[in-house]
């Protein structure tokens, strides 16, 4: 697969009235068409931080302060205001957390699906109509030439969600940033975004870069997954070689934190959970070395003096100083 967004070595700072807080500190990772790549890590890892740079939403004052993001062939990060809003919506869509914010409660469903589509593919009105119509008979939502004069407030929440959904697609964009898309959900609803999040990769060749803590939509709906923390990679790679052998410890404690019932995990038949212990810094006081040592149990001294760099393991790449690749590692 070829990839459609590349960072690379990714800066984010925020200048205050007593300096400037890194908040993504060299930060490099890929996403091919057609691929989901998953962000994952606890709030404040930075994973909304890197979605809003790459569309240009970043609130001031904070902005890009170094590396670079590539769309296809094009690099973006240096773009005008004016030329970021002509691939905004075009070229990358975005699908924000909470549905209800997201939708003009002032306008009809069918007034605002029709307006973004016009604004971004030029047609006639009544062509725009029949493409939003179809949009939204693509995401699932019944009755919809109906439906086209509903307003925001008569449909559900999960409705709500694939509406949104379809806002994004109206630009027929490459790449779709998904801000914990399923939060709000309950989990059958969830289980249909993610159905149709998956179906738009395959038959569209879409990409899709999805923002979430969730451990188990990571694993339901992601090719490929980053742990980010503290405003860095700590480990990436395939999603089965991520989730089923975990090399970070900060990956292992988010594996480990995940409720289980199995009985050599702890009290048979009641469900055990493992936290990190501590939690995670703030950009204003982000640990030296790795970031993660003041929370690792296997941290050497050479952990807070000496920041990792992402190294091979297997198929995945890992920050961590103690975590040597094995021999299994070597051979694969």
């Amino acid at each position: 697969m070829t990839d459609l967004l590349t960072l690379t070595d990714l800066v984010v700072d925020i200048p205050h009235r007593r300096g400037t807080l890194r908040a993504i500190d060299g930060v490099s990772l890929s996403i091919a068409r057609g691929e989901v790549l998953g962000l994952v890590g606890e709030s404040g890892a930075g994973k909304s931080m890197i979605g809003n740079a790459v569309i240009g939403l970043l609130a001031r004052p904070a902005h890009v302060a170094g590396g670079e993001i590539w769309l296809g062939d094009r690099r973006i990060d240096r773009l005008a205001p004016h030329q970021m809003r002509q691939l905004r919506g075009r070229r990358i869509g975005m699908i924000f957390q909470d549905p209800q914010t997201s939708l003009n409660p002032l306008m009809r469903i069918g007034d605002q699906l029709v307006e973004t589509i016009r604004l971004h593919r030029p047609m006639p009105a009544a062509s725009a109509r029949t493409e939003a119509i179809r949009l939204l008979d693509e995401v699932g939502i019944p009755a919809p030439e109906e439906r086209m004069a509903y307003w925001p407030h008569q449909f559900s929440g999960g409705q709500r969600q694939r509406i949104v959904i379809a806002l994004a697609l109206a630009g027929e964009p490459e790449l779709i940033i998904a801000d914990e898309p399923t939060t709000a959900l309950d989990v059958s609803v969830q289980a249909q975004i993610i159905r149709l999040l998956k179906r738009l990769c395959a038959d569209r060749g879409v990409a899709v870069m999805l923002i979430t803590h969730d451990m188990g939509v990571i694993a339901e709906t992601a090719d490929r997954v980053c742990v980010l923390y503290a405003g860095r990679v700590a480990e990436t790679g395939p999603v089965t070689e991520v989730l089923s052998r975990p090399r970070h410890p900060y990956t292992v404690g988010l594996m480990d934190a995940i409720p289980s019932l199995d009985p050599a995990r702890g009290e048979p038949g009641v469900a055990t959970l493992r936290q990190i212990p501590g939690a995670m810094p703030s950009i204003a006081a982000r640990p030296s070395g790795c970031a993660f040592h003041p929370r690792c149990a296997s941290a050497t001294p050479d952990c807070a003096r000496v920041r990792p760099d992402p190294r091979p393991a297997g198929r995945s790449e890992v920050a961590c100083p103690v975590c040597a690749p094995t021999h299994e590692d070597a051979a694969s």
